[in-house]
């Protein structure tokens, strides 16, 4: 069974939905039968390269908030990251265009290292003092994953390398109707959307190898939006 994850580095929920699906995973007594792949979405895709920002002022200003609000909405969502276990820094923060992290993503998975360069960027980019939208960064956490350097250097220099690639997986999403991210699709029978707890993960992995036909669920978990804004209910 196959289980296609669309995310973008960019976005909270998604970090914390890729630990609670892990867990919902674990828990699924067919675990060993079940392929995960990772598939590109841009949260900002019409932002310029090398243009980035604080992620607390990019909050204050698209909600129309003060910074003070906008820290308040980064603490709840550093709750529930902690609450997974996960590291969660709330300030110091870059937000930018993901693009080259993406097609670098797409490398690794020709390699077999998608998961673990996805992990690296999760934790460089919401737990580590490490900007991912440094280009130095992505060749260091690159090989870190695994990859070598000079494959690494080569694709990010060519702007064309894996572009098709991802731009491919973000017309599939729009395709399946994917309006935020995380977007999770079980067998192409089932979308769940958004950070769902883990045990509607395992609910869903039971049904899906059951081969029922199903219906997308998600309606109140939190999404990034694909204008960049992620939802923070309550906030």
């Amino acid at each position: 069974m196959r289980v296609e994850i669309w995310s973008d580095i960019a976005c909270p929920w998604c970090y914390i939905g890729k630990a609670r699906f892990e867990k919902g995973l674990a828990d699924f007594a067919h675990r060993e039968g079940v392929e995960v792949v990772h598939r590109s979405f841009e949260l900002d895709p019409n932002r310029a390269k090398g243009d980035t920002g604080p992620v607390l002022e990019m909050l204050a200003r698209k909600y129309g908030r003060t910074l003070d609000e906008a820290r308040a909405m980064e603490a709840h969502v550093a709750s529930n990251a902690h609450a997974e276990g996960l590291d969660y820094r709330t300030e110091g923060r870059d937000h930018g265009n993901t693009f080259d992290i993406h097609r670098l993503l797409h490398l690794a998975k020709d390699r077999g290292l998608q998961n673990e360069l996805l992990d690296l960027a999760y934790r460089a980019n919401f737990a580590e003092e490490r900007s991912v939208f440094d280009p130095e960064t992505l060749v260091t956490l690159g090989v870190e994953a695994g990859l070598d350097e000079t494959e690494v250097r080569a694709v990010l220099a060519d702007d064309s390398a894996y572009a098709e690639a991802v731009r491919a997986d973000e017309r599939e999403a729009a395709e399946l109707g994917a309006n935020g991210v995380p977007f999770f699709v079980l067998d192409r029978r089932y979308g769940i959307s958004g950070g769902q707890p883990a045990e509607v993960f395992t609910q869903a992995l039971e049904q899906a190898w059951q081969g029922r036909v199903l219906q997308p669920v998600g309606s109140g978990a939190e999404v990034c939006g694909p204008d960049g804004s992620c939802e923070v209910p309550g906030a």
